[in-house]
């Protein structure tokens, strides 16, 4: 028994482990792709050649991430075989075609274009360039719809019939747009659209406290921190709905997020709190009376279910109670940054001068902040996954029950070459960006000198 249980801790941590290295590079390509559009616009439209030095720029990043984003995401795939058979067996009549929808409609639709976005510029128009742009944003943005279909069908499952102990799609419609799915793409979508913006604003600041500036450090630098004071209180009102559809369809979690044990009306927000699940209470509690009740039922003295109902049933507390904290927190950063850095823009402004005088406190905090989207999105991916225990499909399959028998020391062989991997492919991710960032452009390259002729009548 104690053999089965190890088993299945490394299965999931080796699951968590692959999910979270691959997590972070979808969550960069998803808006990057439409930025690069964005880029690949402005220089079509002003002929300014600081536009296409950026689009270039940012094209590696967005290569590179793709590069990692795509060998994970099939590392990650074939554990549901090796670790996880049962969920493909009881599940994968559903799991499987979604899987296969998004590597039909998106994966072959970013693949097929990346090449004309990476080097067609200059061996076809620009209008076929700017087409292949879009069309590897659009690619990006769908195989999140899917993989988001299927994730929040696990979460809030419908659509289906179990028939010998197997699940059967009933109707489509209703597995794909299932009750957390709204939510949780517009979640992920603007998660992903924050990441871009701090990690551009990030390393523009960068750029600019090292003397490397480039010609589009500055415009982007702008651009990032206006995108990311409006779209931080975009996110914090979606994910105030993302939260009470949460609370209606699994109550165990939001139960866990917040850390009450027992049911109350009128639950105090815990600002700081050491869940003590032995003892069923927590520990060193900074509460502010009524705010939970208030933020999650909108009444401050409405209900909220207690962990003591679903005692068997309800995931482990501290790790989701973290988790969220971490997630508020980063995003409270994000708001005080962006919001912050715009005031002192607007101040530079009526004096004439642009961000390369923002103060240099301003700039290093900024270039800190570069990788906070990961952070964020990481804590908000844990919440989720991790609040959905013991189930692997909410309510219906355990995860303890879909495990593979595979012996832990096997699991615990290949979990520790997964994680030596990741750390140092995420340490040459990093270091290639940084070292790409500090590379000046040459003086007068040919292609940046001017708008090709009747480029803006091709676009």
């Amino acid at each position: 028994m104690g053999t089965a249980l190890d088993a299945l801790v490394l299965a999931r941590m080796q699951f968590a482990a692959n999910i979270s290295f691959h997590i972070l590079f979808p969550s960069i390509n998803i808006a990057l792709g439409w930025l690069l559009l964005l880029l690949r616009w402005r220089w079509l439209r002003s002929g300014d050649a600081l536009w296409l030095g950026a689009y270039r720029f940012w094209t590696k990043v967005f290569a590179l991430s793709f590069a990692l984003g795509v060998v994970s995401g099939i590392t990650m795939s074939m554990q549901f075989g090796t670790n996880w058979p049962g969920f493909m067996e009881r599940a994968g009549n559903i799991a499987g075609p979604l899987l296969g929808y998004e590597v039909l409609t998106a994966f072959f639709l970013e693949a097929s274009f990346l090449g004309v976005m990476l080097f067609g510029h200059g061996r076809v128009s620009e209008r076929v360039h700017f087409i292949a742009t879009a069309l590897v944003a659009f690619g990006t943005t769908l195989s999140a719809f899917w993989i988001l279909s299927l994730n929040s069908w696990m979460q809030t499952p419908q659509g289906y019939e179990i028939i010998n102990g197997e699940f059967h799609a009933k109707d489509w419609l209703a597995i794909v747009f299932n009750p957390s799915f709204p939510y949780r793409l517009a979640h992920v979508l603007l998660a992903s659209a924050l990441t871009v913006a701090f990690l551009v604003a990030g390393l523009s600041a960068w750029q600019l406290l090292k003397g490397n500036a480039q010609p589009h450090s500055a415009p982007l630098l702008r651009l990032a921190l206006i995108a990311a004071a409006v779209l931080v209180p975009v996110q914090i009102a979606v994910g105030d709905q993302h939260g009470l559809n949460t609370l209606a369809h699994q109550p165990q979690k939001v139960a866990a997020m917040e850390g009450v044990w027992q049911s109350e009306r009128g639950a105090p927000l815990l600002l700081f709190a050491w869940p003590n699940e032995r003892e069923r209470r927590n520990d060193f509690e900074l509460a502010v009376p009524k705010l939970a009740s208030l933020i999650l039922t909108h009444d401050p003295e409405g209900e909220i279910r207690g962990l003591d109902e679903f005692r068997g049933a309800h995931p482990p507390v501290a790790p989701v109670f973290f988790a969220f904290r971490v997630m508020v927190g980063t995003g409270l950063l994000m708001l005080a940054f962006s919001w912050g850095g715009l005031l002192y823009l607007r101040r530079l402004r009526r004096q004439g001068q642009g961000p390369a005088a923002l103060p240099r406190w301003l700039l290093q905090g900024l270039a800190w902040m570069s990788f906070s989207g990961w952070l964020a999105t990481l804590a908000g991916w844990y919440v989720t996954e991790i609040g959905r225990q013991p189930f692997l499909v909410y309510g219906l399959l355990r995860t303890a029950d879909l495990a593979s028998s595979t012996p832990a020391p096997t699991i615990a062989l290949s979990l520790a070459g997964y994680l030596a991997l990741y750390l140092g492919l995420i340490v040459a991710y990093i270091s290639v960006i940084k070292y790409m960032a500090g590379k000046p452009l040459p003086e007068h390259p040919a292609e940046l000198k001017t708008l090709p002729v009747g480029a803006r009548s091709a676009a």
